[in-house]
């Protein structure tokens, strides 16, 4: 609906994109454009760039310390999504069921379901920011169990795990022979706490539980590139490495080599763009809460916000009605919690310019009025 309205000249503040609108870094673009100039255009490894995964490899094990040290531990994916998608093809069976915390990236459960398995979905609350407890987690295992998938900090809410809960959680499932997948991919977008707890971390006590998986598409400004990983056990990533032999073969030659100059020379445009995001989250929470009928915490992480906007409503509304009201009486492109997972929330992504924030806010103020 929002692009059939920008194709017929209407101004609309997108607020729905999951994408940074920074430039991918600069030395990224250079070594792509250089090794499309040299010719470097044919197949490579099925699972990757060997460089690409050599420096993957030698990144979490220095700043993590983890085990992983073998080519055989790590496989470059068609972007984070290919990696779940690959790893729910060689871990999920008929029946099995993935323990998901909720609201959660709509592709997870429809992935699990793909492969016949139950996502079993564990509520969030909007109360605490959407934290991630183990507790809950841990009280949704039952005899069908095969993953948990943690997604932290999540998409859409923001939410986080705290290390104490991340660490029980790895521990209970190492117990019980299941896997720990966390999709790390907004690992670097993190505003309240100096460190992130990573699940790599634990990779080394619990080398058979842990499957990490990361993208160069958010950290770097790269969406389009194409570029994930997974690092973890040589049992199961060989699987993977089968499967997307079969499926894509090796991801794009040039992105790689543009991946592998932005993990080596990008940190400064990396720290720019978080700390911009940063003043953003500040900026979009407070015009949020300002709104008569909404609320909204601020959100540890990740670039969305997950307000709260059920008392909005007019009856009969859910979120999507409510969305397709912004687009239509405000020009404002949102995205409805129920696709979360979550009716009485909207999404809104704060990968704009200050100014488009402060406009689309504004536009929906008037709207509410």
């Amino acid at each position: 609906m929002a692009a059939e309205l920008k194709a017929k000249g209407v101004r609309v503040v997108d607020f729905g994109a999951g994408e940074p609108d920074f430039d991918s870094p600069s030395v990224a673009v250079e070594k792509a454009r250089l090794s499309l100039a040299e010719g470097f255009t044919k197949y490579t490894p099925a699972a990757g760039l060997t460089d690409l995964r050599h420096a993957l490899l030698e990144r979490y094990r220095r700043d993590f310390g983890t085990p992983w040290r073998e080519l055989e531990e790590v496989v470059i994916t068609v972007g984070a999504k290919a990696a779940l998608f690959e790893l729910a093809l060689a871990l999920y069976d008929h029946g099995d069921e993935v323990i998901i915390p909720s609201p959660s990236w709509v592709t997870f459960a429809e992935q699990v379901r793909f492969c016949g398995a139950l996502p079993v979905p564990v509520e969030t609350s909007a109360d605490d920011g959407f934290r991630i407890h183990a507790d809950a987690v841990l009280g949704a295992l039952s005899g069908a169990t095969r993953a948990i998938l943690l997604n932290s900090p999540c998409n859409p809410t923001g939410g986080m795990l705290a290390g104490d809960d991340l660490r029980r959680i790895v521990e209970v499932a190492a117990d019980r022979d299941l896997v720990v997948i966390a999709d790390e991919t907004y690992e670097r977008f993190v505003y309240d706490q100096s460190s992130f707890p990573s699940c790599a971390a634990l990779a080394a006590e619990f080398p058979n539980t842990v499957l990490l998986v990361g993208s160069f598409s958010k950290t770097y400004a790269m969406t389009g590139w194409r570029v994930g990983y997974l690092l973890g056990p040589p049992e199961v990533l060989g699987s993977v490495a089968a499967i997307q032999s079969h499926a894509t073969s090796n991801p794009t030659s040039f992105a790689m080599t543009g991946a592998l100059a932005a993990l080596n020379g990008a940190e400064d445009d990396v720290a720019a763009m978080i700390e911009e995001f940063r003043c953003r989250r500040d900026l979009v929470v407070a015009g949020l809460n300002r709104l008569s009928g909404v609320s909204c915490k601020p959100p540890s992480g990740a670039f969305y916000a997950f307000p709260r906007v059920s008392d909005c409503y007019a009856n009969g509304q859910g979120s999507l009605e409510f969305a397709s009201f912004l687009l239509d009486e405000a020009g404002v492109a949102v995205v409805p919690g129920v696709a979360f997972g979550a009716d009485d929330h909207i999404r809104i992504s704060f990968t704009c310019s200050r100014e488009e924030l402060d406009e689309g806010l504004g536009r929906i103020e008037r709207a509410l009025a």
